[in-house]
């Protein structure tokens, strides 16, 4: 049986091989005979395929000039048709010898699957009702020089699908749909940003200081000013150094990069948006949240109530509040309120099999029960509220609970979503938490920040009251696409080289 299989898969790599023979056979009689289709420079499109059939009436008996990839032909003597693939979708074409003319036909009958053309022609229906291109004139603009995937089974490997982006795009419509759907949500975030009075700012992607968040950074070195350098893990100290400056309101929409694994929901470098108002707290940013999402689905979906897998998640309902402290007593039946101590939470952990480290204290393993415990409850929009100190460190402290921040984090599909704070504006109190972070760092604590004394800087200047959020925008476009990983929503993730 391995033997016939082998057998097999050899015959069929000769016969591809022989086949792309002939395409570069056929590419080189065209350059010989003076038809080289590289030569080409442009072409005038005045048309796309759905727009001719959404406008059929008007454009009925009309010239148009269509150009794309031929993803299937059926040539019958004098007579052919051929199906055009472009942007926005395919259009049937007709292609006949005594409207093209005899040597135009018989290059066009060698033309291949795969291959960009140029059609001008009719718009009309044939006897079947389908709206199509009567060709006057048909020119190859490029020759493809490989075999596409076999139309009916399309290109389903995975690992291909994602290393060769461009064919997954030309075989999949819903993969191109889908990151139609990605650039529509990106822009309807904007809009909506800059209806509420933000403006989108840039900052720097490599920096001496990486912080903002508890990740390990990516390392390099800069050989013009022999610095050691990082790429950001996040946008968030360079944006309220724009606050301090007076600029109250502003965005960034960007790549972020974090030397993680991979996974369903990690990849090393994500598109992160964080965006900082002045003279508003946390619950000024789950306003935000609540609306922007709303105003997004609306927008590019068209509704509120979205499909994600088999679960309808409704964000036209008000999203759920409640604390940590709150939902980890939810779903265990454990108050950390009534915990004091860090060696009373590590013995209840221990009874729970919590997983944690020496250097964890009281606030680090309510965190632990919250991921281990709550997070796979989290389905529906939940603000997840008042996290404590030792997991925040640039978030304000709660007046009447010190031990906790006014920070939450938005979790729909059990996955985070978003993470913001009412921003630590307190000079001397951030220091003393950069300085707890450093402690971290010699403990072998990777992700822990380290001190940024520029930053400290500016908030001794002065930062008014700010609130800031950070969302994950390939996260958001999972949800609203129902893709079930990052990758599906990334054009090019991150994928391990292939052995040379």
């Amino acid at each position: 049986m391995e033997e016939t299989q082998n057998v097999q898969g050899q015959q069929q790599e000769q016969d591809i091989n022989q086949l792309l023979k002939v395409r570069r056979e056929k590419l080189a009689v065209l350059q010989e005979s003076g038809k080289d289709p590289f030569q080409i420079m442009k072409y005038d499109v005045t048309h796309h395929s759905l727009e001719v059939k959404n406008n059929f009436d008007a454009l009925e008996g009309k010239i148009v000039f269509i150009a794309g990839r031929i993803m299937s032909k059926r040539v019958m003597g004098k007579a052919s048709f051929c199906n055009v693939q472009d942007l926005q979708g395919n259009i049937q074409s007709y292609v006949a010898r005594d409207s093209i003319g005899e040597e135009p036909y018989a290059d066009f009958k060698k033309y291949d699957v795969g291959d960009i053309v140029g059609i001008e022609g009719e718009v009309f229906k044939t006897k079947t009702g389908e709206i199509s291109i009567h060709a006057a004139k048909i020119t190859l603009l490029s020759k493809s020089l490989q075999i596409l995937p076999e139309k009916y089974h399309g290109l389903v490997n995975t690992d291909i699908r994602y290393r060769q982006r461009y064919t997954d795009l030309i075989m999949n419509e819903d993969v191109k749909n889908t990151f139609v759907k990605r650039s529509q949500i990106i822009s309807s975030i904007r809009r909506y940003l800059d209806s509420q009075g933000f403006l989108e700012v840039e900052t720097p992607m490599l920096v001496a200081n990486a912080g903002g968040a508890a990740a390990r950074p990516f390392e390099t070195h800069y050989n013009a000013l022999d610095e050691e350098v990082k790429l950001r893990i996040s946008l968030e100290l360079y944006l309220k150094r724009l606050i301090v400056g007076g600029m109250e309101r502003v965005y960034e929409i960007g790549r972020v990069f974090r030397n993680e694994g991979l996974d369903t929901r990690h990849n090393p470098e994500f598109t992160l948006m964080e965006l900082y108002q002045a003279y508003t707290d946390y619950n000024g940013m789950m306003d935000l949240s609540e609306n922007l999402y709303r105003h997004v689905a609306k927008e590019v979906l068209g509704t509120t109530k979205i499909q994600y897998g088999d679960v309808e998640i409704d964000l036209g309902k008000p999203f759920e509040r409640i604390t940590m402290v709150d939902a980890v007593k939810k779903y265990t039946g454990i108050d950390f309120d009534q915990i004091e101590t860090t060696e009373e939470a590590r013995k209840i952990a221990d009874e729970k099999g919590v997983h944690y480290e020496k250097r964890h204290k009281k606030g680090d393993i309510l965190s632990l029960f919250f991921e281990d415990f709550v997070e796979e409850h989290l389905v529906q929009p939940t603000f997840v509220m008042d996290h404590p100190i030792e997991i925040s460190p640039l978030t304000k402290k709660k007046p009447d609970k010190p031990e906790y921040t006014e920070r939450f984090e938005l979790f729909i599909t059990c996955r985070e979503m978003a993470n913001a704070y009412s921003e630590l504006n307190d000079p001397i109190d951030q220091r003393e938490r950069f300085i707890a972070q450093e402690e971290l760092i010699a403990q072998g604590d990777e992700e822990a920040n380290s001190i940024d004394e520029d930053f400290l800087n500016a908030l001794e200047v002065g930062m008014p009251p700010t609130g800031g959020i950070g969302f994950g925008i390939d996260r958001m476009v999972m949800l609203l696409t129902d893709s079930p990983a990052i990758r599906d929503v990334l054009l090019f993730p991150t994928m391990k080289t292939l052995d040379k």
